[in-house]
């Protein structure tokens, strides 16, 4: 599995995050960043909310640019500036369990999700409890928080 230092964390959080500035702002979603990285610290895929589609989420985006199979998501991290959801208000599979599904054991994430859209978002404690290691960045929560200024005062 790829276990960068901090240095290393922040720095694809911070490719994450200018992914995220990206995404086309919506009134009813978050704009979030996702890359996926490999053990040899390389970039696997990458994406953003809304990036190929008007309800695609960003850890969706990248994760279609991979086969299902692919053995290297089993040794990578994926970076999130947004806890992963663990539910959808469409007929879509939740990104904590589309994370599960890939064998990703790693996720870094920026910022928990607020209760703006859902409730109580357990995507971070599905992922836990799955054995999943999920790192938390809060020096960078305000950045991934201010790509999202067109929801209103997050905080």
């Amino acid at each position: 599995m790829y276990a960068p230092d901090r240095d290393q964390d922040l720095r694809w959080m911070q490719r994450a995050i200018d992914l995220a500035a990206l995404c086309p702002p919506a009134a009813g979603a978050y704009s979030v960043g996702a890359v996926i990285v490999g053990e040899d610290s390389t970039e696997l895929a990458s994406g953003y909310s809304r990036a190929t589609g008007p309800h695609e989420h960003a850890e969706e985006v990248a994760l279609a640019q991979l086969s299902d199979d692919d053995p290297r998501l089993t040794r990578a991290t994926i970076y999130s500036t947004l806890e992963p959801c663990s539910q959808r208000s469409a007929s879509r599979t939740p990104c904590a369990q589309r994370i599960l599904e890939a064998g990703i054991p790693r996720v870094v994430i920026a910022w928990r999700e607020p209760s703006l859209f859902v409730d109580d978002c357990v995507g971070y404690e599905e992922l836990v409890e799955a054995g999943v290691t999920v790192v938390e960045l809060p020096e960078l929560a305000a950045a991934a928080k201010a790509v999202n200024a067109h929801l209103g005062g997050l905080s």
